[in-house]
């Protein structure tokens, strides 16, 4: 059994702690700086501690096999150096580029595993998008499109908070990767608007920071065009423009987040889309293939859960699962795409995508799928 310290008590954080604590190969402690939060979440051992103090916080994470951080971004670097001082696996859901790389370079020595981005997008996304590839010879183009979108959109933006508010305004405001003529480059934000219909619900996307994780690089040189874009309802991209560059609340992040908490409320009735799209050549001849995911809340040990809450929370606790099982690998930085879709799926938390609608890649695959890696 392993001994997880879930960082952050929050709704995705509680989301994960319920997944694990279900498990029988789990024992879970939740840990927060907010006394509150930690008595808001019921059922598991709690530690206070704050994250931003790196000696306590390593103290408090010595005996824990593995620990989660579903703290903000910013806090990525300070938890994921106490992980590793402590001598735990290390697993976030961060979607900040910058983090990220600093958990790349804890890595480089690091006895144990770190790896980031493990929620939805980046983390699921990544697993299909390299499954995708991996089906042809020559892979042309790969489009990875994701949403947590409100069932029942009512307001001017179409839109309810699901998740947390400062990743979605880093999103939205920083720069975005993508494989343009093979290579990497960086892309503005809410540019490339496209529009799209599936199951005669019409939807648009737009580029969006931090969903393509560590794939651009595994496939830069190897496909012609790579983007990762937002879905939303149509209307969204253009509301938001006039807010971010019309009213200059770009330059003011602080003041975006308060209109977004006073004037956004939040849902439990949603729905995350996931829809990818691969073009390449199998056997000379030009294939395509895509991949579609619906998921919507769902009831989880007697408590209603929203979609981004499971989807966030099965994208973590599937990778986490395939560590523990000695499936990836022991130790160092893991990029998504380093997990077999198939592997993650046949975990005790990949049925949770499996038990949404989705469309079985093995009635469209160009080919077997084959492992990717960088």
């Amino acid at each position: 059994m392993w001994n997880v310290c879930i960082i952050g008590a929050g709704k995705i954080g509680a989301a994960i702690a319920a997944l694990l604590g279900a498990s029988p190969n789990y024992r879970v402690t939740l840990a927060d700086h907010d006394a509150q939060a930690l008595r808001a979440v019921e059922g598991f051992p709690t530690l206070q501690v704050a994250a931003g103090d790196i000696p306590a916080l390593t103290r408090a994470l010595a005996g824990f096999d593995a620990v989660i951080s579903a703290a903000p971004y910013f806090l990525t670097p300070a938890i994921a150096g106490a992980a590793k001082a402590a001598g735990a696996h290390y697993f976030d859901l961060t979607e900040d580029v910058a983090a990220t790389e600093r958990v790349r370079e804890l890595a480089r020595d690091a006895a144990t595993v770190l790896m980031p981005q493990c929620g939805l997008a980046p983390g699921f996304v990544g697993m299909v998008g390299a499954d995708l590839a991996g089906r042809f010879e020559e892979l042309e183009t790969l489009a990875l499109r994701v949403g947590a979108l409100p069932l029942y959109p009512t307001n001017a933006l179409k839109y309810n908070l699901t998740w947390s508010t400062d990743g979605l305004i880093n999103e939205y405001l920083n720069p975005c990767e993508a494989l343009v003529d093979g290579r990497k480059v960086s892309l503005a934000p809410l540019e490339d608007l496209e529009t799209f219909a599936l199951d005669g619900v019409e939807y648009e996307c737009f580029n969006t920071s931090g969903g393509l994780g560590t794939l651009g690089e595994t496939l830069e040189g190897r496909a012609r065009r790579v983007s990762y874009r937002t879905i939303r309802y149509p209307g969204h991209r253009d509301i938001l423009r006039l807010l971010l560059t019309g009213l200059g609340l770009e330059r003011r992040r602080d003041l975006l987040k308060e209109v977004f908490e006073q004037a956004l409320p939040r849902t439990d009735q949603d729905v995350v889309v996931v829809f990818c799209t691969a073009t390449g050549r199998v056997n000379g001849a030009l294939r395509e293939v895509s991949f579609l995911n619906k998921s919507t809340a769902r009831e989880i040990g007697g408590r209603l859960w929203s979609a981004i809450q499971v989807t966030t929370a099965a994208g973590v606790t599937g990778v986490v699962e395939l560590v523990r099982s000695g499936r990836l690998p022991g130790r160092g930085f893991i990029g998504q795409e380093q997990v077999a879709l198939a592997d993650f799926l046949a975990t005790e938390f990949g049925r949770y995508y499996m038990s949404g609608q989705i469309t079985p890649l093995a009635a469209t695959a160009a080919k077997e799928p084959a492992r990717l890696v960088g």
